[in-house]
């Protein structure tokens, strides 16, 4: 039986950028991530100095499934998007997952 997955950053393919804030709700989704304690991922905007003038997120914790996990982050992630009307600043990715 696999053991609890509080407190791991699980597989990053990316550096998520948070801004220090710690009431940021991207810093929040993030923090809640490695937190969590079961399968979950954390979809945000690449951040790039030329182009980014908003960075977004979304997360999905305790997931069935590392993939379902994914899926729903980046659904999350586009709803944000679209929530705003964002057209810039880089597609939704997925930053880490576990």
């Amino acid at each position: 039986m696999a053991g609890s997955l509080a407190g791991s950053g699980g597989d990053k393919r990316f550096p998520p950028t948070l801004n220090g804030d710690p009431e940021s709700p991207c810093t929040r989704a993030y923090q809640a991530y490695v937190a969590a304690t079961g399968h979950s991922a954390y979809a945000t905007t690449p951040y790039s100095r030329v182009v980014s003038l908003h960075i977004l997120c979304g997360a999905r914790l305790n997931a069935p499934s590392q993939e379902m996990a994914e899926e729903l982050a980046m659904k999350s992630c586009l709803a944000t998007r679209d929530h705003y009307k964002v057209t810039n600043g880089g597609a939704c990715e997925i930053a880490a997952s576990k």
